[in-house]
């Protein structure tokens, strides 16, 4: 297969005239140019050069060839100069995203955020999140933070668990509401929440045993029911919006806390000073 030094060196010695001035031009040793252009003679099948005392010449197979690595060599340099100085793009900050943040949130983040680096938006449970920044296939999270992993993350907000009602419900202004005021509800069950084997649990132990009008892995369609009268839910604070009203319930008292997991090389790679974080925590103040 022929290259493209095989090629140069035969356009050099055509240019030059002369093997030696070939070979300086192109700063290598004369043999090694001369070994060149004779492997190139033999992967051809033909002479290529005719070597006279004061000159060289081209023979028929060697003017047949040289409009050809002309082009060649003039194609090689237009790739090196067209595609050469395009910009390289930059990797992408991986972003974990708890599948059960407010999305007006996430919306606020990805609008303040003008860094270098594109986003990459991957949703999860906490779990999940976690293993993906263990195994480093993502850079940070928004995510619950446990409490082993709170040295490596920034804690931005504590919120607790409340029950989300229509905004017209007769419970909406109770300040606290008893698990046996909602034994006569329908239930909307979030089956993205974290905590949901505990809410079951929690219900289950004061004899309410709700119907269920909806059963959904989308927060928002789920909100949206609450909002419209299809039943209530329980819901981290966070997730109220207008039109629903979030009362705290008697005895039920988890609380989560959301915040900044960092993988073990965002420092390294993106450096401590980063917008980002800072953008994430800006928003969540706001």
């Amino acid at each position: 297969m022929l290259s493209r030094t095989q090629l140069r060196q035969f356009l050099a010695v055509v240019d030059t005239g002369s093997f030696t001035r070939a070979a300086a031009s192109l700063n290598i040793a004369q043999p090694s140019l001369s070994a060149g252009i004779a492997e190139l003679e033999r992967q051809l099948g033909t002479r290529l050069f005719v070597r006279e005392r004061r000159r060289i010449g081209l023979t028929p197979a060697g003017n047949e060839l040289l409009p050809l690595a002309r082009g060649i060599e003039r194609s090689f340099h237009r790739a090196e100069t067209q595609v050469g100085n395009l910009p390289v793009p930059l990797r992408p900050i991986r972003l974990g995203v708890l599948e059960t943040l407010p999305l007006h949130w996430l919306e606020a983040i990805v609008t303040h955020y003008r860094g270098p680096e594109p986003l990459e938006l991957v949703e999860g449970s906490a779990r999940e999140l976690q293993a993906a920044l263990g195994s480093e296939s993502l850079d940070l999270a928004l995510t619950i933070l446990p409490p082993g992993v709170r040295g490596d993350g920034t804690v931005l907000f504590e919120e607790p668990y409340c029950l989300a009602l229509p905004e017209a419900h007769p419970l909406a202004g109770a300040g606290r509401i008893a698990a046996r005021e909602v034994a006569g509800e329908t239930m909307i069950a979030r089956r993205s929440c974290e905590v949901l084997a505990e809410t079951s649990r929690f219900f289950t132990e004061r004899g309410v045993r709700p119907r269920f009008a909806l059963r959904s892995p989308n927060d928002e369609r789920a909100l949206a029911m609450v909002r419209a009268g299809l039943g209530v839910t329980v819901a981290p604070r966070s997730l109220g919006r207008r039109g629903i009203a979030m009362a705290a319930l008697e005895e039920f008292d988890l609380v989560r806390t959301v915040g900044i997991a960092f993988a073990p090389h965002w420092a390294a790679q993106f450096g401590a000073g980063h917008a980002l974080p800072a953008i994430i925590a800006e928003t969540a103040r706001g």
